[in-house]
């Protein structure tokens, strides 16, 4: 039962809308080129090109847009933008910005959600909405308080948008925090398309991922907009509704930390001599590092998500050089994931096992044998993730254009996100039972799929009239990010041949964070009610590999054959029948738990700038130069309200629970403060037709995760009595990542549509955030499992005896059995009576944690790399094709071949990409077919890598107008089912493993 709880956890899903395919790097249609085009500032009005004389439709226009913009701005920017009012070419932001160069995306139920940019991942990409800093929220992980900065793009729908942009090179005029880039997501302005607009579409989703049920699901979507009084006063107003029903079929596996070979430890393989050596086929040398499975399982879950989205826009010009605008934005994404697991834990007694060469050796298979009084159990488990995030936004912008090129802009804004469970349970809960009589499991790790094989005793056959409640967890998180921003920009256009502009201005940001997290665990691992009292009606018996089909080994003959669907509310409301499981919950008749953790942190930051563009000509050839300087300065205030712990219950052989009365906190205030000056220097220059050469320079910053500022120090339950308890406390005082950074490209731009181009960039990053870890006694606390207690018992009944109590039987039935007979003052009991621990006791030992807390590192890491860009139009023939391949490469790298003992450092999500698209488009008819790919990368480390692996995917959609402003169009995402998969130090030590589906669409859209 190691670590057995960590395992028992909802899986959070969060999904955006179902994506079309999108033409790389589509630019603003309605964006002027200008020599001002790099000093626009975000959110601006954008104006109107509807006088130009040649008028382009459909994917041509956007390629012709982006090729402008990326031939006339200065610095390094991309932009992806609708075509017309409603029409942005992806139903999801994510699915969009990944085929721009450099850009990849993560994916949550097969949808984009998250953006890594040049080798940084969603913590590093700053996420404006209209040139404003977003609040973003969200419940993260099952085990603690929410702690990302990063924007989830499955909260916005992308109907609503009229252009993401993508800023590579630093800007000063743009928000910091930032270092892989800025994305800002712009929204549509009445006034900018006068007149009465509007666009309302229709799409079913046909999803093939659905285990049950009906696989479509409907889409619904409207924008209008007009402009009163001679076009000086204007309302939009934006609506969609997305409903999708999926499911995810995922193999998971825990693993122990790194084992030398030489070491003999708990959980270690035999050495010569052991009984158990017999049983191990190439055993890792003593110097190969290898890892062995702690457990592995099948997670089958259903989601319903929901997503609403709205704009209200108004807009007032009462004179041609005054603008008022006032916005209203809201989004609400809802997501409820209903998950049933089967799985097996490994005690590491009579073991067998299969090794690859080291020098990071990986396990072919890992088996273990059990004997029919050992009791092992089939864990079995349904789980509950229900939650709601919520964004609002209400802003107001006043831009004024004086005589004789004078501007000036004030622009605030007060916006919330704010992530919260909608069930009586909690955010996050899991529940489990067992089928108890497994004879021997193996976990085959040699197939695309691990095979996972049980065999049981007779009488304990995998059928729900043997299935008994085990141990149960209730998580309830709570986060919500309020952020208050203010910025005055003003600047003025000379009409001189050197100075073009003068541009200055201030922001003032204040962002304040709650994030909290709370617990009611039932460590009853053991059993609770028997098979006789735990209706069968709660567990439907499925056929396994049906689910998993697609990838190889979901049909290998071992595989377990079947799972049970659990009715985890109704085996909720047994358990808060029979045995008030949710006793310690702060609303009665439901399961949500007090907050033990509560972390508050205020940002205050003011912010400076000054930018001033030039153009010149520089050995007879035309030029360009920004140079910008921006400020920045930060104070943090950090209150946290952590757990104080009382004592200590031994659970299991390797599991010390930690008792935290409910009302056992303290509050702890820590500050910090920082501050930054951010250069910006951009230059290009013409020195023949239509070739453009291009460099910056800038400084850019990514502020540390919440979780990392905040104050307190918290231990983490279960402790181990062996060792490998630890806790961990934030640092208000950290310092920012900070990025210098350098580009370059040329590009040729060859005809109105096409364009080749080559780029390189190199970032030196410092300031890097690692852990410094201290060892010893915290708060008090017991070892009570190398107490008197435990070891007395231990040295009675010898190594094979079990921990578990067994009701009426004998002193020798097992530990706890034994220290109720000699010692009973020292056992702990469950609501209803029965044993479920040993308590640490004064004379116990003290129980050891390694303690972490972040601190800024004196290592650098270098990060360059080559984007390559190629857009062609087949001159009319209405064929095209776009393609892109991105480098990126570290200077860091994680060694597998090293235990967790040295000290490593390695820049996560670092990984080449590249896209492929071919287009037509003509007459009407529009048609893409792209791929997508990423290579493989690591995701993360602590004592252990976790990587992903390559992975690529097929797009394709097409449209048609068969008559004006009515358009019929399909979808296909993933259409080959492309699969994913995870390992950490060896490809066979895989920690998931998931079958890809297709998703499907057809819709019609009006537009007028």
């Amino acid at each position: 039962m190691t670590n057995r709880r960590e395992h028992f956890v909802a899986i959070l899903l969060t999904g955006g809308s179902f994506a079309a395919l999108a033409a790389p790097q589509q630019a603003q249609a309605q964006v002027q080129a200008s020599p001002q085009v790099g000093s626009v500032a975000p959110g601006a009005a954008l104006p109107d090109t509807t006088g130009q004389d040649i008028t382009v439709t459909g994917i041509r226009a956007s390629l012709r847009s982006s090729r402008n913009i990326k031939r006339d701005s200065q610095g390094v920017v991309d932009a992806i933008s609708a075509e017309d009012i409603g029409k942005f070419p992806d139903t999801n932001l994510a699915e969009s910005l990944q085929r721009i160069t450099g850009v990849s995306i993560d994916r949550t139920n097969g949808e984009g959600s998250k953006v890594t940019v040049r080798g940084f991942g969603p913590d590093f990409n700053l996420v404006l909405l209209n040139g404003r800093q977003m609040p973003a929220s969200g419940l993260g992980d099952c085990c603690s308080a929410p702690a990302s900065r990063s924007f989830d793009f499955a909260n916005l729908a992308s109907e609503g948008i009229a252009a993401v942009e993508v800023y590579k090179s630093g800007r000063a005029t743009l928000p910091t925090g930032g270092i892989g880039s800025t994305i800002n997501i712009r929204t549509p302005r009445p006034l900018d398309r006068p007149g009465l607009r509007g666009s309302f579409g229709f799409k079913a989703v046909y999803d093939t991922s659905r285990f049950s049920g009906s696989k479509l699901s409907p889409e619904l979507s409207g924008i209008v907009s007009d402009t009163f009084a001679d076009n000086r006063i204007g309302i939009l107003l934006t609506g969609s509704y997305q409903r999708r029903k999926s499911s995810q079929a995922q193999f998971n596996a825990g693993w122990r930390e790194g084992y030398l070979g030489s070491e003999n430890n708990w959980g270690s393989l035999a050495f010569p001599g052991d009984p158990r050596y017999a049983n191990i086929q190439n055993r890792p040398g003593p110097t190969d590092i290898y890892q062995v499975t702690q457990n592995a399982g099948y997670d089958f879950t259903d989601v319903d998500r929901k997503r609403i989205n709205g704009q209200l826009v108004l807009q007032a010009r009462p004179v041609d050089n005054l603008t008022a605008t006032v916005d209203y934005t809201f989004s609400q994404n809802t997501i409820d994931a209903r998950t049933s697991s089967i799985g097996v834990w490994f005690n590491h007694n009579n073991t067998s096992s299969s090794w690859t060469n080291g020098p990071a050796a990986g396990p072919n298979f890992y088996a273990e044998a059990f004997t029919q009084g050992e009791g092992k159990d089939l864990a079995i488990t349904g789980a509950v993730a229900a939650n709601r995030s919520i964004n609002r936004s209400i802003g107001g912008n006043l831009a004024w254009k004086g005589l004789g090129g004078a501007r000036i802009e004030l622009d605030a804004h007060h916006s919330t996100a704010t992530s919260k469970p909608t069930s009586p349970y909690g955010s996050n809960i899991a529940v489990g039972s067992a089928i108890f009589g497994v004879q021997s499991q193996r976990v085959d790790y040699t197939h695309d799929m691990p095979v996972i094989s049980v065999s049981m005793y007779p009488g304990s056959e995998i059928q729900a009239s043997n299935i008994r409640p085990a141990g149960n967890a209730f998580r309830n998180a709570f986060m919500k990010d309020r952020i208050n921003e203010a910025t005055l920009r003003a600047g003025y256009d000379f009409d001189t041949d050197l100075i073009k502009s003068i541009d200055f201005g201030a922001t003032y940001t204040d962002n304040k964070v709650r994030s909290a997290y709370g617990f009611i665990q039932n460590d009853t691992w053991g059993g609770t009610l028997s098979a006789a009292q735990t209706p069968d009606d709660l567990f439907t018996l499925t056929n396994l590999p049906d689910r998993l089909s697609g990838m190889e080994g979901s049909n290998n003959s071992a595989i377990i054959p079947n799972y049970f669907q659990v009715n985890t509310p109704g085996l909720i409301n047994l358990l808060q029948t029979s045995l008030n499981v949710c006793a310690a919950s702060v609303v009665p008749g439901s399961c949500l738990a007090q907050y033990q953790v509560d972390r508050r942190i205020n940002e205050k930051s003011i912010a400076p700038y000054i930018q001033s563009t030039h153009a010149f000509n520089l050995f007879d050839y035309e030029a360009h130069l920004r140079l910008g300087l921006r400020y920045e300065r930060t104070k943090i205030t950090s209150s946290a309200l952590v757990p104080v712990p009382t004592g200590t219950t031994l659970v299991s052989f390797n599991e010390i629970s930690i008792v935290q009365p409910v009302g056992a906190s303290d509050f702890t205030t820590l500050k910090g403060e920082y501050h930054n000056w951010l250069p910006a220097i951009d230059f290009d220059m013409s020195p023949i037709r239509d070739v453009k050469l291009r460099a910056a320079y800038s400084h850019t910053i990514t502020r540390p995760d919440y979780a990392s500022l905040q104050g307190g120090l918290t231990v983490n339950s279960p402790a181990r009595p062996g060792g490998g308890s630890t806790g961990s406390s934030g640092n208000p005082g950290l310092l920012p990542y900070k990025s210098k950074n350098i580009d370059l490209s040329a590009e040729w731009y060859y005809n109105p549509v096409s364009y080749a181009s080559v780029g390189f960039f190199h970032k030196t990053v410092s300031n890097f955030i690692g852990t410094t870890t201290t060892q010893g006694p915290q708060f008090g606390l017991v070892n009570p499992g190398q107490g008197a207690a435990f070891l007395a018992a231990q040295s009675a009944l010898g190594p094979s005896a079990s921990f578990a109590y067994v009701p009426g039987g004998a002193a020798n039935a097992s530990i706890l059995n034994y220290v109720l007979a000699n010692n009973p003052t020292a056992i702990v009991r469950d609501a209803n009576g029965v044993p479920v621990g040993i308590a640490g006791r004064p004379g116990d030992p003290a129980l050891i944690f390694t303690v972490g807390q972040p601190g800024n590192s004196d290592q650098v890491g270098h990060i360059h790399g080559f984007e390559f860009a190629l857009q062609h139009s087949f001159w009319n023939t209405g064929f095209g094709a776009i393609l892109n391949y991105t480098i990126v490469k570290s200077d860091t790298k994680y060694n597998n071949t090293l235990r967790y003992t040295a000290t490593q450092f390695a820049i996560t999500g670092v990984s080449n990409s590249a896209n492929a698209v071919l287009f037509y488009d003509k007459g009407g008819l529009q048609a893409r077919v792209a791929y997508n790919w990423r290579d493989g990368f690591l995701s993360g480390y602590g004592l252990d890598p976790f990587y992903v692996e390559p992975y690529g995917q097929f797009d394709a959609s097409a449209s048609y107008e068969f008559r004006k402003g009515l358009t019929a169009f399909v979808e296909g995402i993933n259409i080959t089912n492309a699969d994913r998969r995870g390992h950490m130090r060896n490809n066979q030590t895989v920690y998931f493993a998931a079958p890809g589906y297709a998703r499907y669409a057809a819709g019609i859209r009006f537009s007028f």
